[in-house]
């Protein structure tokens, strides 16, 4: 999470949506940034407009933009599997692997949330959100709110898997993450 105090803005860290690019890049221009630990680098929606929105408020006598990013649900799940240690799945192909996040509880390497858990949907938690698959335009409106060019690097790309899915797999994570993809294809104007 980075907090830019005069432009009354706040970045959600979403994981595995560019987060760590965009923190690479703005780290210099925050206020302040919650990096570590993780819980405090993946403040969710629900969390800040509980504790660190009033409090910002309050101490700026202004109403802070919550901003964040929203990946395709399957895509972001594929993101998880890829980042996961090769010896932390033991072999789990990307089928597998989606089974086991729809599992009830789902096991430890696949227990990873969801997206509109993370933005507070549909509450509107987050004042703005904007697609990571169309992250030029959350570039060209961090440029205009922040007031200067920004080059994302390419940092923390995790490594290449195969993410063949059986398309009944992709209909019950398509049932199972009904709000996830409403609000994804709302995002994408769809």
């Amino acid at each position: 999470m980075m907090v830019f105090w005069d432009q009354r803005l706040v970045f959600l860290a979403t994981p595995k949506t560019g987060s760590t690019a965009i923190e690479t890049a703005l780290e210099g221009l925050a206020s302040f940034s919650l990096l570590r630990p993780r819980a405090a680098r993946h403040t969710d929606a629900r969390q800040y407009r509980r504790y660190l929105a009033p409090y910002l408020a309050s101490a700026a006598g202004a109403e802070f933009t919550a901003v964040a990013l929203m990946r395709e649900p399957l895509d972001w799940l594929g993101s998880w599997y890829r980042s996961q240690e090769e010896d932390a799945v033991e072999e789990v192909d990307f089928d597998r692997f989606v089974r086991d996040h729809l599992a009830d509880p789902p096991p430890a390497h696949a227990d990873v949330g969801s997206q509109g858990r993370f933005l507070g949907h549909p509450d509107r938690a987050v004042d703005r959100i904007f697609a990571y698959e169309d992250i030029d335009r959350f570039v060209a409106f961090l440029e205009d709110r922040l007031d200067c060019e920004i080059t994302l690097p390419r940092v923390n790309v995790s490594r290449e898997r195969p993410l063949d899915v059986d398309p009944e797999t992709v209909a019950r994570h398509r049932a199972h993450a009904v709000e996830d993809y409403a609000l994804w294809e709302r995002l994408r104007g769809g």
